[in-house]
């Protein structure tokens, strides 16, 4: 298989594999931060960290996973890849773009009971409860995801195909199959169906949610309970927009420019792992003030 670039662009890649891989370096180091400081620090061994760790370990596997490619790509102008290391890479990008999604979800249910029943939250979601619930989706994930490597290894390839992005996906590399590829279609769509069914039952709780904020009488009220759901918020449109305007056009505008769809496919594994760190260790007075006293004592 080819991998592509920028359409048009080659004679940039250079320039281009700048910023890309300040992305990667600080999505990375983010990351690394968060899961670093939840680690170390017991004040921070509460539910709420726990599924940020979550969020952070998803995003990390997501940028490694894409990672060699991008950089082979817009640093050397190496666009091959042999059929096992892409059915490989698939794998990791669709397992943890599954675990980001099941994370999202579970988070929104975790909001949702808070201002449902803050009374009651503290015993409700407990330390022991998030890590198994975590560790169950994650299996789930990766039981859903697994079949997509051998899937795709059961087809035949008859010429050297040029592929959609710069990196592997089932769906790309299904459609370049010489054979009979109904089974990867109709099993792409059952996996893309609870991918959707993640989305609306975040949008189904944030409408509850938004019922119980509209019932409080004060209008300070209202701020103080909205305020601990920006992050999550924030987190959920960065990593949704992308993923819903490629399916968009992809199904609606298929002659938008190569260019575009690239570069939106780009944005959805380069933005959300940098992107995240950002939006929580801002909105986060614990995180934050972690990282400024280890700052200031290096300084010191």
């Amino acid at each position: 298989f080819f991998l592509i670039g920028i359409p048009g662009m080659k004679h940039a890649h250079i320039w281009v594999s700048i910023p890309i891989c300040l992305m990667y370096l600080l999505a990375i180091l983010g990351n690394c931060t968060i899961l670093f400081f939840i680690k170390t620090e017991t004040s921070l061994h509460e539910p709420m960290y726990y599924f940020l760790s979550m969020l952070a370990f998803s995003d990390l596997g997501l940028s490694i996973s894409s990672l060699p490619t991008m950089l082979r790509i817009f640093l050397f102008n190496v666009t091959g890849i042999s059929p096992d290391a892409c059915f490989a890479q698939e794998f990791f990008i669709h397992g943890f773009s599954a675990m980001e999604a099941s994370v999202l979800f579970i988070m929104s249910i975790d909001r949702l009971i808070a201002i449902c029943n803050p009374l009651r939250y503290t015993s409700i979601p407990t330390s022991a409860r998030v890590i198994k619930i975590g560790l169950i989706f994650a299996a789930l994930c990766i039981m859903f995801v697994l079949p997509f490597p051998f899937i795709l290894k059961r087809l035949k390839f008859c010429k050297k195909s040029l592929l959609s992005h710069s990196y592997c996906l089932h769906q790309d590399v299904m459609k370049q199959a010489c054979s009979d590829n109904r089974v990867n279609v109709i099993y792409g769509l059952f996996v893309a169906l609870i991918s959707l069914l993640y989305l609306v039952c975040i949008a189904v709780s944030y409408m509850l949610i938004l019922k119980i904020v509209l019932g409080i009488t004060s209008h300070k009220g209202r701020l103080k309970v909205l305020n601990t759901c920006i992050s999550h918020i924030c987190a959920v449109f960065i990593f949704y927009v992308p993923i819903v305007t490629l399916a968009a056009l992809h199904r609606f505008a298929k002659h938008v420019s190569s260019v575009v769809r690239v570069i939106i496919a780009d944005i959805f594994l380069l933005v959300p792992p940098l992107m995240n760190p950002i939006v929580y260790s801002v909105k986060s007075q614990q995180i934050r003030n972690r990282i400024l006293t280890k700052l200031c004592e290096k300084q010191g």
